[in-house]
């Protein structure tokens, strides 16, 4: 740059001249469009994807494992807060997750549209001239015997070659499948997404908890955590319903890992619909109950120990089966809450351990050693009377008296011997009796209907192949040029438009089919 070429400084028309010219709203909203649908910010934003989905399975999920959510507020409740509030516990359903999957949606439109358009223009595009000097090319090789344009142009083409001709020369290409099966995979991760969104629209997921001997009905009033999609109502739902019949779980008796868990089966009489005749079904643990796409999954299991409590009147105010949490899971200990509303002349609020195989421990403690009922007890270590605040209008849970209302109750025992199935603990004052009846178990299920189960199967088996596809294929052409005149010799040269892999030993094979109109050895063209 010359003096004369620097603006005056007191001449403001070449000084806005030399000033580079604002992209403005126009230009801004294309070069962000430009971005988002570069196939960089394409593969960072799958990249992203699959990084937000990892804390989804460090934290417990909010509809798949509530109990163990609670937990975390139970222990640490500032970090449970803060945990929330960046959606650690409803990973799925966060914004940011949301925004991730939104954008990564459009990039992958704004990448493979344009390319699929120009892949098929490449497609009806015939292979190219050929080069006047074939040994400038990375493969050559001069033929032997005379060859014309019509036989080579044959021989390529049994080697599944594309084939164009010309005035004494033949171009030959293929390869063509390795860009399809790139745009198929990003087609296919296009499906996933849009799979996984029908099922998040059009599908709903439930948890319950069923005892044995209990039915359920798939109603929504049935469910103890329901989440439809924004498309579902009641009646969308499946009308099925089943009863437990029978859960067993195995252990390992002896040996090192004993108390370890061998399998897990419920058995249920399953009715498809309203009026249907009832039909067995074993249901484990990788084996869900399919009624209609509507899939039953067994998540987790408990004890759930059926008492009998009699108020100070003598009549049984409560008698049925109580879930237990697990607070130890290696010997499944559980502790119970029994809230008895109805007793007389008043309400009974109980605390229990139960203890599957209840053994002495030191200073006159209980435990249990094994998660099998092997010798099941129960062990009351809190009675109280007073107003268990139920009939306030303030929901509570089923697991635990609320400890501002646990303050105001009258304690009437606490810590008492542990109860054998058929023993009988009375409480003091005359203010009933708690009988430890029985021993059944509990499964926790989840139930959802989704129906973008299987076009994401689908979209996953067509994304495996065609990425299988995109990384063995070459795209590689090969031209054959036949001299004129007597003593002319042909030549052939070759290169791949792509990287990766030696194209030499193909090149060979394909020169030998030139020379001898055959080569079993040659490589499939695909």
């Amino acid at each position: 740059m010359t003096v004369t070429d620097i603006p005056e400084k007191d001449d403001p028309e070449k000084a806005a001249e030399a000033r580079p010219a604002k992209l403005g709203a126009v230009g801004w909203a294309r070069w962000f469009w430009r971005t988002l649908t570069s196939m960089r910010t394409a593969l960072i934003l799958l990249f992203l994807f699959a990084l937000a989905s990892i804390p989804g399975s460090i934290w417990p999920q909010r509809g798949v494992s509530d109990a163990m959510v609670g937990q975390y507020y139970a222990d640490d409740p500032e970090l449970a807060e803060w945990l929330d509030r960046f959606w650690l516990f409803d990973v799925f359903k966060a914004p940011w997750f949301a925004a991730i999957y939104l954008l990564l949606f459009l990039s992958l439109i704004g990448c493979v549209l344009p390319r699929t358009t120009a892949h098929l223009r490449e497609l009806r595009r015939k292979p190219p001239a050929a080069p006047r000097n074939l040994s400038r090319l990375p493969q050559y090789a001069a033929l032997d015997g005379d060859l014309t344009v019509e036989e080579a142009a044959r021989r390529l083409r049994r080697l599944r070659f594309r084939v164009t001709t010309g005035d004494g020369w033949v171009s030959a290409e293929k390869g063509y499948l390795k860009e399809t099966g790139n745009l198929l995979f990003h087609v296919a991760l296009l499906g996933l997404l849009v799979a996984i969104g029908a099922g998040a629209l059009y599908g709903y997921r439930g948890n319950v908890l069923v005892v044995e001997g209990d039915g359920f009905a798939n109603t929504v009033a049935a469910y103890d955590r329901y989440m439809p999609g924004q498309q579902v109502n009641a009646e969308s739902l499946e009308p099925f319903s089943f009863t437990l019949e029978d859960f067993q779980a195995t252990y390992i008796a002896q040996g090192r890992k004993r108390g370890q868990a061998l399998d897990y089966s419920a058995r249920l009489a399953v009715s498809d619909r309203p009026g249907a005749p009832e039909r067995a079904y074993e249901l484990k643990v990788n084996e869900p109950l399919d009624v209609n796409g509507t899939m039953t999954y067994l998540i987790d299991h408990g004890y759930a120990p059926t008492f009998k409590i009699t108020d100070g009147k003598g009549q049984v105010a409560f008698e049925g089966p109580v879930p237990c949490l697990v607070v130890q899971p290696a010997t499944f200990a559980s502790e119970c809450v029994i809230k008895v509303p109805d007793a007389q002349p008043e309400q009974l609020g109980v605390l229990v351990a139960f203890l599957p195989t209840a053994v002495p421990a030191e200073g006159g403690e209980w435990t249990s050693v094994f998660p099998g009922a092997a010798n099941p007890t129960a062990q009351v270590y809190g009675a109280f009377s007073g107003d268990l605040g139920m009939r306030d209008g303030v929901p509570q849970s089923v697991y635990e008296i609320p400890p501002e209302i646990l303050k105001t109750l009258k304690p009437l025992v606490m810590k008492a011997d542990p109860l054998a199935v058929s023993q009988k603990l009375d409480l003091p004052g005359g203010v009933g009796s708690i009988e430890f009846t029985g021993v059944r178990e509990w499964i926790a299920l989840q139930i959802t209907y989704d129906p973008g189960r299987l076009p994401a199967l689908l979209a996953s088996a067509l994304a495996t192949v065609a990425l299988v596809f995109s990384l063995t294929v070459r795209r590689r052409r090969v031209w054959v040029r036949v001299g004129e005149g007597p003593g002319a010799r042909a030549e052939a040269g070759g290169l791949t438009r792509t990287g990766g892999g030696d194209f030499g030993e193909e090149f060979a094979s394909i020169v030998v089919a030139l020379n001898h109109g055959s080569n079993p050895g040659v490589k499939d063209a695909r």
